[in-house]
């Protein structure tokens, strides 16, 4: 077979397995297959549109078992275990649970053909992807017009109905109270998650309050730093495990301001904020293009919007009308129909 294979080792328990991968490659495979016509799903390799075989990432991991040293074959076993916990890891920390040292991790990424451990998990989360990659999970590569519009449609409804059926409303009535108590309120995102703080900026800049959004890191740790008691912060981010964004909570919440997440349930920032508002939203950020997650965001910032609205009273709605009214000078007018002339009337 060309390697040695170790007694005892997790490679030789599967052995038979690993001897119909590699039949499978070899230039004998069409004979093979003659027989045994159901050997690409035994052995779990996929054909691309040439009809060539290609095995995945983690395919790749266990053909390559018995060339591995000691040390990398700790990274492999860590890897094939866990393979999403391994694409949301930092080498240190790939490393650490291995119980390896960093240029390891690198030694084993460089054996399968990658130009480091970025690369990899890159690969890696390529070949976890259901669907067409990258785009949505939802998604297949044949969908013609009507069935990827359908899909995406459907998925961004059922993505918006778990999230009114979850979403904590003592935690929502928390952070209205928040904002219509707060002297200044923060909206902070990075990323696809900055669209979201921006609209939520151009929203309350309707309201008579002082709003800061900035998409520039250095900035919002600036507006952190200078926090103060009374300050509300709302901080964006699908994930919750941006570094930036776990940061700037910790620099307000030290200046005593209030830190509300929209976030993931159990990440990192909605453990440091004081308020979470987790949105369970089934759609890997790492893998597919942000969809139905920001679509989320996107209402949970019209809800808080709206909330703020309500708990400030007539006087504020009042207030509120003049810079709408204020804004129709900037606008051509609407084309005259009888609905709007029956407005006019009312």
């Amino acid at each position: 077979m060309g390697n040695k294979i170790e007694s005892g080792s997790n490679y030789d328990k599967n052995f038979p397995r690993q001897l119909i991968r590699t039949c499978a490659q070899s230039r004998r495979t069409g004979y093979i297959h003659a027989f045994i016509p159901s050997l690409p799903a035994i052995a779990g390799i996929d054909k691309s549109d040439n009809g060539h075989q290609v095995m995945n990432t983690l395919e790749q991991i266990e053909a390559q078992l018995a060339t591995l040293s000691k040390s990398e074959r700790k990274v492999a076993a860590r890897i094939l275990a866990a393979p999403q916990e391994a694409i949301h890891s930092s080498i240190a920390r790939l490393a650490r649970a291995a119980e390896v040292s960093e240029p390891t991790v690198n030694r084993f990424c460089h054996r399968l053909g990658t130009r480091g451990f970025p690369d990899f998990k890159l690969q890696l989360a390529q070949s976890l992807a259901k669907g067409a990659s990258w785009v949505s999970r939802d998604v297949n590569d044949d969908d013609d017009t009507r069935g990827y519009s359908h899909k995406i449609f459907d998925s961004a409804l059922a993505g918006l109905q778990q999230v009114r059926d979850q979403l904590d409303l003592a935690v929502v009535q928390q952070a209205v109270t928040a904002l219509s108590q707060a002297q200044k309120v923060a909206f902070f995102g990075l990323g696809a998650s900055a669209v979201v703080a921006h609209d939520a900026f151009i929203k309350f800049l309707r309201f008579d309050l002082p709003v800061v959004w900035s998409e520039d890191i250095v900035i919002q740790r600036m507006s952190c730093i200078n926090s103060r008691a009374g300050d509300v912060f709302v901080l964006i981010s699908h994930t919750g495990r941006t570094k930036n964004m776990v940061e700037l909570a910790r620099l307000a919440s030290v200046n005593g301001s209030t830190v509300i997440a929209v976030t993931s349930p159990a990440s990192p920032l909605a453990e440091v904020a004081t308020l979470a508002l987790t949105l369970d939203v089934p759609e890997d950020t790492d893998v597919y293009l942000p969809m139905v997650s920001r679509l989320t965001q996107l209402t949970v910032i019209d809800v808080l919007a709206t909330g703020f609205i309500l708990a400030r009273g007539a006087a504020f709605r009042e207030n509120l009308k003049r810079v709408k009214e204020a804004l129709k000078e900037s606008r051509f007018d609407k084309p005259f129909t009888q609905e709007n002339a029956a407005q006019q009337k009312n």
